[in-house]
């Protein structure tokens, strides 16, 4: 039986009333976003280029300086947020439904949002060589995530 009231619960603590699969799901998840902002934030040439796909933009002076400071400051954001989920994993597990819920926030929009505000971004061949994997993987990663949070706000008995 699904429990909404565990995606706000009224104590935060260690304890989560769910199967095994949606605990060890978010470390692993976790671990996964924690390496991705680990490439954003301090290989940013190498995860802008190599792994998103994007082109080296040429000009004077030279954009692609700044261009790896943003992406390194997303990186640093994306590692904020792992660095909470990672408190929650040792220290309150209660809150795992809920760092679902914004895990679901912030890859749903990269297909609800993406294509709306930077349909222009999203041309290949224009800024990109091919698909970002953000971009590509995203509705996989969604029904993961979705899969999972679902599965968290079960008892361990279902």
């Amino acid at each position: 039986m699904i429990n909404i009231s565990k995606i706000l619960p009224k104590t935060a603590n260690n304890e989560l009333n769910s199967p095994k699969l949606a605990i060890w799901g978010f470390i692993i998840f976790t671990a996964l976003m924690t390496w991705r902002a680990i490439i954003h934030m301090f290989f940013e040439s190498y995860g802008f280029h190599d792994i998103a796909n994007f082109k080296i933009i040429t000009g004077e002076p030279d954009p692609m300086p700044i261009i790896y400071r943003f992406f390194s400051l997303w990186g640093s954001v994306q590692l904020l947020f792992c660095m909470v989920c990672w408190v929650v994993t040792f220290k309150y597990k209660s809150l795992i439904p809920l760092m679902y819920v914004f895990w679901l926030l912030e890859w749903g929009s990269r297909i609800f949002f993406y294509p709306i505000i930077r349909e222009d971004i999203a041309i290949i061949g224009l800024y990109t060589n091919n698909i970002t994997p953000g971009i590509e993987f995203a509705p996989y990663i969604v029904i993961l995530i979705a899969l999972l949070f679902l599965l968290s706000l079960t008892d361990k008995k279902i």
